[in-house]
């Protein structure tokens, strides 16, 4: 699907029938986004879901039948719930991606907790294939602020872009540095696309959407807040979009230690970076028993990263076993 299929009509966004139907589903109470998404990208997935019948045999594919019978395949009052939803977003420089559109990022499809739809302020390019997440905590030391900043300057400079979760600390200071070295950046966010969190990076998030550096991404309701379970799914996401994740500074309790273990399950490269290591011992031991690497330099995160054109020829090759396989 091309963006052409998508038009704006007094700020609310027209969905096409496909996308209609899946956003439905989201909205069926018991059915697991997740389990939407992997069975959303089949031959036929959204059909058999509405009619409770996913290929998964799964926990939660049990679950979503049990949720979806009684409903004997009726979408529309469902389906009136998602454009209730759609229409509540407050700009017209918002579009919607769902897994099964065309530009879905590469990356983020090829993880088997990718969300079923992105709302989207800004732009992602086929140059965003090659990026990093470079994370931290949100109660950075100066030393932690100043280490994400230059490791997001001298990633811009070897054309990667950095990827972050609009959070104050660590995430700030990467985004901000990205933009002021002329990169581009990905904000993966915790609330809905209409939300500015936290209230002090409104401007931040603005300079993102519009400046033509990059983009600001949500996986929820446009209206929706942040909860303890938004901002867990959101470091997914973050860990799905990029190829890797550089953790900055981080405790053992921290959001951002969740996205290394995360990345390390999607397959992903973790880069920690020497002062984290020294001072953390899960960082240790991530490194020793987990195989994250442990870095000094940009050159080692920016050298094992992929090209966009070998991302998207797997995206391809799975889309293609996908179908042979259904």
């Amino acid at each position: 699907m091309t963006h052409s299929e998508q038009v704006f009509d007094r700020s609310r966004m027209r969905l096409t029938e496909p996308q209609l139907r899946l956003l439905a589903l989201c909205k069926v109470k018991g059915v697991n986004w997740y389990l939407i998404a992997r069975e959303a990208q089949r031959p036929g997935g959204v059909d058999r879901l509405w009619n409770a019948a996913p290929l998964e045999a799964s926990a939660d594919a049990v679950k979503a039948i049990e949720a979806l019978k009684p409903l004997n395949g009726e979408v529309e009052e469902y389906a009136a719930a998602a454009q209730a939803e759609v229409n509540k977003i407050r700009r017209d420089d918002v579009r919607l991606i769902t897994v099964v559109d065309d530009d879905f990022p590469s990356n983020l499809r090829l993880v088997p907790n990718a969300p079923p739809f992105l709302f989207v302020r800004g732009a992602m390019t086929e140059a965003d294939l090659r990026s990093v997440a470079v994370v931290g905590t949100r109660d950075a030391s100066d030393a932690g602020r100043l280490r994400a900043g230059r490791m997001a300057r001298e990633l811009v400079h070897r054309g990667v872009t950095v990827v972050s979760g609009l959070a104050r600390g660590i995430d700030t200071a990467a985004h901000t540095s990205a933009l002021e070295a002329g990169g581009r950046t990905i904000a993966v966010i915790g609330t809905g696309i209409n939300r500015y969190f936290p209230a002090e990076n409104r401007d931040l998030t603005d300079r993102i959407a519009t400046g033509g550096q990059g983009a600001v991404v949500s996986q929820f309701w446009p209206d929706a807040s942040g909860a303890s379970y938004t901002f867990p799914r959101r470091n997914v996401t973050m860990s799905g979009i990029a190829q890797g994740t550089v953790v900055i500074e981080a405790g053992s309790t921290s959001g951002a230690k969740m996205q290394a273990r995360i990345a390390l399950e999607h397959g992903k490269k973790v880069f920690l970076i020497k002062s984290l290591t020294e001072q953390q011992e899960w960082a240790r031991k991530y490194v020793e028993t987990r195989g994250a690497v442990q870095v000094e330099d940009v050159e080692t995160v920016a050298d094992a990263l992929a090209p966009p054109e070998r991302i998207q020829a797997v995206d391809t090759l799975r889309s293609q076993l996908v179908m042979d396989f259904a």
